[in-house]
């Protein structure tokens, strides 16, 4: 009784900190908010990372903002070297819906607005570049699943009708499917220039060949509408433009407005951190292996625990799972861990588990 007392204990002081840590959270994410509610009626939003779950998060709410509070123009200065096709396709969906109009400018000089940042250029009312940026290389290609039909052969000693069969019907399902991806993201962007009355036979050629260019030859190619070195002379140059919103068209009167650059908060910025693609592979490799360990040969539960906590955020990560409902399974994996830490003597492994899943999925 003793002892099923003290476990209790323990249960309320780990719910009593994970509030806590939520509370102070949810705190500091109001104070980086209301800091974001700025006077000036341009906004600069900044991206530079792999574009994901947490980027489209940031920017989508930020665009949203924008909206609501009367901004006149919303700059997004942008360095990537691409990303998730779900994450850019709800960005792009959130400036062609926009009642503000979006200037995507790639900058500083040597950044990129590679893979999905070519599309996102292209769906933005204004297309801009820094000196010495670089854009395109669009071809879409499949996280994680390496082309294994290209060049396969029969394992030796295996020569035979249904050898070279199989290999020859996955290769034809591999050219298939590769196909299928290039063909509907040449569709996508080539939609995208023809709204925005880009040069769309360039765009094509960025997602069949990856061709890329530099600024300069950006705009001389009619890709982009300006090259500008710093926001003042983005401002400067695109004033009086027509741009074509969802509710019409309208002419921007921007020369000489204040700005004022809105930054992540550090949720999105831990976020954006766990959303890099590359990241998220080892996220899954963890999460799928760890509970291949904890069924195979059941221990303290160590590796179960993580697992199951990596396994969620690899699928918010790779954008599986909605960050609702990946913080949500975090949330229950959490109190589950918690409340079998009571019964069960894993020397507290369980319950740091527990507190490390609740607050990840509190943060989400």
């Amino acid at each position: 009784m003793l002892a099923r007392l003290t476990a209790t204990r323990r249960l309320a002081v780990w719910l009593m900190t994970c509030c806590l840590l939520l509370l102070a959270g949810g705190g500091q994410a109001a104070v980086s908010a209301d800091s974001a509610s700025v006077s000036a009626p341009v906004v600069v939003l900044k991206l530079q990372d792999a574009i994901g779950p947490a980027s489209a998060d940031h920017f989508v709410r930020a665009l949203d903002k924008a909206q609501k509070t009367g901004k006149v123009l919303v700059v997004l200065e942008l360095d990537t070297p691409g990303g998730l096709d779900g994450s850019m396709r709800q960005m792009i969906q959130a400036i062609l819906a926009s009642s503000v109009p979006v200037v995507t400018w790639v900058a500083p000089s040597g950044a990129r607005a590679a893979s999905a940042g070519t599309y996102i250029l292209y769906a933005s009312h204004v297309a801009a570049m820094a000196p010495s940026t670089t854009l395109g290389a669009a071809t879409p290609v499949a996280i994680g699943m390496p082309g294994s039909g290209d060049g396969a052969q029969p394992a030796p000693g295996s020569a035979g009708k249904g050898a070279s069969g199989a290999a020859s019907g996955a290769e034809a399902a591999h050219d298939v499917m590769a196909a299928k991806r290039v063909n509907d993201a040449a569709a996508y962007i080539r939609g995208l220039a023809q709204l925005r009355s880009r040069n769309a036979v360039w765009a094509e050629r960025a997602v069949r060949e990856a061709v890329s260019l530099t600024a300069q030859e950006a705009l001389q190619q009619d890709v982009i509408d300006v090259v500008a070195a710093d926001v003042p002379e983005l401002l400067a140059k695109i004033d009086g433009r027509r741009v074509r919103l969802s509710a019409g068209e309208v002419t921007l009167a921007t020369r000489g407005l204040a700005w004022e650059q809105v930054v992540p908060d550090w949720r999105h910025r831990l976020l954006s951190v766990i959303a890099n693609p590359s990241f998220a592979l080892i996220l899954m490799m963890i999460g799928v292996y760890g509970l291949l360990f904890e069924f195979s040969s059941p221990s303290f539960g160590v590796a179960g625990v993580v697992g199951a906590i990596c396994l969620f955020l690899g699928l918010f990560a790779l954008q599986l799972l909605p960050i609702n409902y990946a913080g949500l399974g975090l949330l229950l994996v959490g109190i589950a861990l918690m409340a079998a830490e009571v019964v069960t003597p894993t020397f507290g492994a369980l319950g740091i588990g527990g507190v490390a899943a609740f607050v990840a999925g509190g943060i989400m």
